[in-house]
């Protein structure tokens, strides 16, 4: 184990040597291992938006053993997803590669503006697919954020409880959270505070833009000049509302973009001191060869290869 390893390690004192063995192997997996780096593959767009909208633009992935593989071959330091596509292929790829199941789904046909999903699998379906870690969502600003608070709490402390650590899907979404809002800075560093605060492991929130969304909020980021200016000096705000940088905090890479694009976006987490990317559409959606090449850069520019 490399001493970043250990290092990120120790900030999980609390927990039993189970957890803390599998929030290890999913930092000492694939190309970034031991890093303190990761770059996961989820797939969880076909229960959240449909099969069309996440396979059709490149149809090996109807299959789920199409993205195991992929996540394999890219050298990535986890592979996520509901239910039915771990059970797909957890038994063919066993000890191929570390293995989150997200807990709770929710699907696009009632797309309401207070979100609230619906928990899918279990904690005991995690141990029984081998998998290292549980995934769930939630979504501060929801008038129902207070329902899925509380289920976290109980699915957080059984999972640890059984060794398993935990991914929490921190994205802000609700009546009174405007479109811009759900990347404002303050907002989404206050989704990944709530996160930690519940007691996640590693925290997945979007990448934040400069617009400030509360009106109290935006008076101390005045008042007191925090820094957030440049993307990466928003990454670093986020990654120090996560308990002073304490706390593995990964980006998404949310919808299909550009490439140069994503890549900046990429640096920026890099330059402001994020622990690495969960990447769904930007690479599942390309056929096998550009998916590969396309995370390869992403790994090179966390590793520091790629300037």
């Amino acid at each position: 184990m490399t001493e970043r390893v250990k290092e990120i390690i120790s900030w999980y004192e609390s927990d039993n040597p189970g957890t803390r063995m599998n929030i290890a192997r999913l930092l000492n997996h694939g190309r970034l291992g031991g890093t303190g780096k990761l770059v996961i593959l989820p797939v969880d767009q076909g229960f959240e938006h449909g099969p069309a909208r996440s396979f059709a633009p490149n149809p090996p992935g109807y299959d789920p053993e199409y993205h195991f593989q992929l996540a394999i071959d890219a050298g990535c330091n986890a592979y996520a997803a509901p239910l039915g596509f771990i059970e797909a292929g957890a038994d063919k790829f066993l000890d191929s590669i570390p293995l989150i199941l997200k807990l709770n789904n929710h699907d696009s046909l009632h797309d309401e503006k207070d979100p609230l999903s619906s928990v899918t699998s279990s904690v005991d379906d995690a141990l029984r697919l081998g998998c290292v870690a549980v995934g769930f969502t939630i979504y501060p600003g929801s008038s129902a954020a207070q329902i899925m608070y509380e289920q976290l709490r109980e699915i957080a402390k059984e999972a640890k409880s059984k060794g398993l650590a935990v991914v929490v899907w921190s994205y802000p979404r609700g009546s009174d959270i405007s479109k811009a809002g759900e990347t404002a800075i303050d907002v989404v560093a206050y989704a990944a505070q709530i996160a930690a605060q519940m007691g996640a492991h590693i925290i997945k929130v979007k990448l934040p833009s400069d617009h400030l969304e509360l009106a109290e909020a935006k008076k101390a980021y005045e008042k007191y000049e925090v820094p957030i200016r440049t993307p990466a000096e928003r990454v670093r705000h986020v990654v120090q509302s996560s308990f002073n940088n304490k706390r593995i905090v990964i980006f998404s890479g949310g919808a299909a973009k550009g490439d140069e694009e994503f890549f900046d976006e990429v640096r920026a987490i890099r330059d402001g001191g994020g622990f690495g990317s969960i990447i769904g559409r930007n690479s599942f959606q390309r056929v096998h060869e550009d998916a590969h090449k396309f995370l390869d850069t992403v790994m090179g520019i966390y590793e520091g290869k790629i300037p």
